[in-house]
């Protein structure tokens, strides 16, 4: 065996490891999502919370 033949089943050993790159997609995929969430409720927040409370005061 040839020291590029060692080198491409190597490669492909790591390359067949997809594990690693799984739990980084995730992770990016809850950031997102904690992010989407932050920027909703910032720009939402306050006219949600006006709206509640009308209905509230507006029930006996």
């Amino acid at each position: 065996m040839s020291l590029v033949d060692y080198v491409k089943i190597t490669i492909c050993r790591v390359s067949d490891d997809e594990r690693g790159a799984s739990l980084v997609e995730y992770a990016l995929l809850v950031a997102l999502i904690a992010i989407a969430a932050v920027v909703a409720v910032t720009t939402f927040g306050g006219a949600l919370s006006s709206e509640y409370s009308g209905i509230a005061d507006s029930m006996p």
